[in-house]
């Protein structure tokens, strides 16, 4: 193998594609040198219920899927690496700190001697080494592509000596742990000022600008008082649904708009592709520009959008006209008093919550008589929360940056390429 020199040592190719080169007193190895399988059937009355997560094994979720065949599950003991074999389970893995049971989609390894479980619980967490699991893999389609076993234990991985084995896992721990820690502050700062900008549309839309003013009881649990002079009015008696469905091949260069193109609760429309980049071959609705783009399906999500453009939408949208502010009504619709309503209209309707147009009209909404008061609502509402979501979008940025460097930091320290030692207390 040739070798070369870089400010950290020298360092040789590995011959794999995903670890590249590392440093020249390190080794390589195939994963069965390194680890056993476990295979030992279990019942989960013998052996709690263990859920492999991408946050490593932990006692059954909730969440997870059951079966009922509790009798034919694999056994995990304590120090145990397990992980999950399916692709749609991408970087679930992890050394169990429990003796317990998981279900068969998942690989059981026992590390052999002389190698530091952390260190590779960090390898095999690694985005690359996802790849390259299930490169190895096979199936019919790829959210069900399976790597078991007999490919994974052909995986080539570096081997470090053991002391930068224990002081890469040593390094790792500390150092993504201050990230998460970051990563979960914003993640919290994030979360706050959504719920700021939430309120504040709620408040605003439902009480008006003015404070030294009557109010009156709106009759409504969800909306509360209401000033004096607005109106308490149900959905269809101000807007339209205008559906008009049309072939998609007719209108190729359209833009064309689905529900994953607006962004909940916040009325923005995210870039879209032409009605032939999608590919969309059922029916549209052809709605204009000026028009509200409500989805029907999932409502809670909020997704709501005035058209910028004249295009097509899926038949899982409304297209909406209104005789009142455009943008007033968008705003009534994302705030809580009507995501309420529709989340008691759609209670009951867990697998696939939808509310048809009959639904839609009953909602209550709360109007001002004057279109200026309305107007200036709107501009209100457009000025702070355009501040408030350049925070929110300055937090996304920060939480994918932190992202991308925990993600890069790993690859890097665990192949040889960064340095693992010197001060802890700093994340960059």
């Amino acid at each position: 193998m040739e070798s070369s020199k870089n400010n950290n040592g020298i360092y040789k190719d590995s011959g794999q594609e995903w670890i590249g080169q590392i440093p020249i007193d390190w080794k390589l190895s195939k994963i069965a040198a390194l680890y056993g399988l476990r295979n030992e059937k279990v019942s989960d009355k013998d052996y709690p219920p263990l859920s492999v997560t991408m946050k490593g094994v932990v006692p059954q979720l909730e969440s997870a899927a059951k079966t009922d065949n509790g009798d034919n599950r694999k056994l995990v003991k304590v120090g145990d690496f397990a992980i999950n074999s399916r692709s749609d389970r991408r970087g679930s893995c992890g050394i169990s700190k429990y003796d317990g049971s998981v279900s068969l989609i998942n690989t059981v390894l026992t590390p052999r001697d002389k190698i530091h479980p952390g260190y590779y619980e960090w390898l095999f967490h690694s985005v690359l080494f996802g790849d390259e699991f299930y490169k190895w893999g096979h199936g019919i389609v790829d959210d069900l592509w399976t790597t078991r076993w007999q490919e994974m234990k052909r995986i080539v991985v570096p081997v470090p000596p053991y002391n930068v084995q224990e002081s890469i896992s040593v390094y790792l721990d500390k150092k993504c742990e201050q990230i998460d820690t970051l990563i979960e502050e914003e993640e919290k700062d994030m979360a706050d000022y959504q719920q700021l900008r939430a309120s504040l549309i709620f408040e605003t839309v439902t009480k008006g600008l003015e404070k030294e003013i009557n109010y009156i009881d709106s009759g409504i649990d969800v909306i509360g008082k209401i000033p004096e002079g607005w109106s308490i009015i149900k959905f269809g008696m101000v807007a339209t649904v205008v559906t008009n469905l049309v072939p998609p091949d007719q209108y190729k260069e359209m833009p064309q708009v689905s529900s994953e193109n607006i962004e909940k609760d916040s009325g923005i429309l995210l870039p879209c592709k032409t009605v032939e980049e999608t590919g969309v071959i059922s029916n549209n609705h052809l709605f204009h520009r000026g028009q509200l783009l409500y989805s029907k399906i999932r409502p809670t999500l909020n997704k709501i959008c005035i058209a910028p453009f004249d295009g097509l939408c899926s038949a899982d949208m409304y297209p909406i006209e209104t005789e009142i502010n455009v943008k007033f009504l968008m705003y009534a619709m994302l705030s809580k008093s009507f995501v309420e309503q529709v989340a008691a209209i759609t209670s009951n309707r867990v697998k696939m919550p939808k509310i048809n147009q009959e639904e839609l009209k009953q909602i209550w909404l709360v109007v001002p008589d004057s279109r200026d008061e309305q107007k200036k609502i709107v501009d209100f509402l457009d000025k702070k929360c355009s501040d408030l979501d350049a925070i929110i979008k300055g937090k996304e940025k920060m939480i994918e940056d932190l992202g991308d460097y925990r993600r890069s930091l790993i690859m890097e320290t665990v192949t040889g390429k960064r340095k693992h030692s010197g001060d802890m207390s700093r994340t960059f």
